[in-house]
């Protein structure tokens, strides 16, 4: 059911997987990217082979500079980067023979949640959206993260990192998640937990729970100028724009990440068609405990809107 892919995206290679079910072709297709600093083996194949499972061939790769993509400077997170990179995958899927190349779904979860949204907007090849727990604005999620002085100082730091890259020096880099080291990978890990356990909204927790094979090619840190683009990144802004074309928003009620509160507003200005799936828990119980119950949404979603034979 699975091959490795490589693709271009404007001289970069992009590398991923590809499902295809084991019906006759042609198939509808889904693109899929992991959020932030995330990589496609940290359970997004467990999303690609229910979506393969139902009959929808998925295209799940790894964000450029992460992971077995191509891209320099590693580790830094370009959000519109990122959005060009879904579209590139979008026409790359168009070209495979086992694909329909009009009924084409994309799927993106936190970080990767927001950049649905924009292509959803702007790419009208795109016949149904899933943004789950999705980023709707980097600036008003920066303003809460670092309250007060602390955002003025996180300024200075963006300067400072501006001119160690004019004077030809490596990009300053910082840790995804505080106080986590590579040796913590894993260390709680079990046959079930993966999929069962309540982890909240703790993204450490999250990494301790997954296994070290899961994990093998993800790094604890990203470029500092990748906080910096976030807090430029307002995917929310284009929600209006998805209609007519069907989204469904995942969302948790309890998301201190991508803020419950942000995506409950932006959800209430989106066209129609669309639904909101909400589910109990924090931002990573995502993957977690509620895994299974936002995968059957998500499902169900793009069966319903991608004309999926059942």
């Amino acid at each position: 059911m699975r091959s490795d892919v490589t693709f271009d995206a404007e001289g970069t290679s992009l590398r991923g997987w590809l499902y295809l079910p084991e019906q006759a072709p042609p198939f509808p297709l889904v693109v899929m990217a992991h959020g932030w600093a995330g990589v496609k083996e940290q359970s997004l194949d467990l999303f690609a082979e229910a979506f393969a499972d139902a009959g929808l061939a998925t295209l799940v790769y790894d964000q450029r500079n992460f992971g077995a993509s191509d891209g320099l400077p590693r580790q830094e997170i370009d959000p519109w980067a990122q959005v060009r990179d879904y579209r590139h995958a979008i026409t790359f899927a168009q070209t495979l023979p086992q694909v329909n190349p009009q009924r084409l779904g994309i799927w993106g979860s936190s970080y990767s949640g927001g950049h649905v949204l924009v292509v959803g907007a702007i790419d009208k090849r795109v016949t149904c959206v899933v943004a789950q727990v999705p980023t709707i604005s980097g600036w008003r999620n920066s303003l809460r993260r670092y309250p007060g002085d602390t955002w003025t100082a996180m300024r200075k730091r963006f300067e400072t990192d501006r001119h160690t890259r004019f004077s030809g020096k490596a990009p300053t880099m910082v840790p995804v998640f505080d106080e986590l080291s590579p040796a913590d990978i894993g260390t709680l890990s079990s046959s079930t937990t993966e999929i069962v356990q309540p982890i909240g909204n703790d993204g450490g927790i999250w990494l301790r729970y997954m296994s070290k094979e899961r994990s093998a090619t993800w790094r604890n840190e990203i470029t500092l100028r990748s906080l910096e683009m976030y807090a430029e990144y307002e995917p929310g802004s284009y929600i209006e724009r998805i209609g007519p074309t069907p989204l469904l928003v995942i969302m948790a009620d309890a998301d201190t990440v991508t803020l419950t509160d942000e995506i409950l507003a932006a959800y209430g200005r989106a066209c129609e068609p669309k639904q909101l799936c909400l589910v109990p828990g924090g931002h990573y119980d995502i993957y977690g405990r509620q895994r299974l119950t936002a995968n059957a949404a998500a499902r169900e979603w793009f069966l319903q809107h991608l004309q999926v034979a059942q």
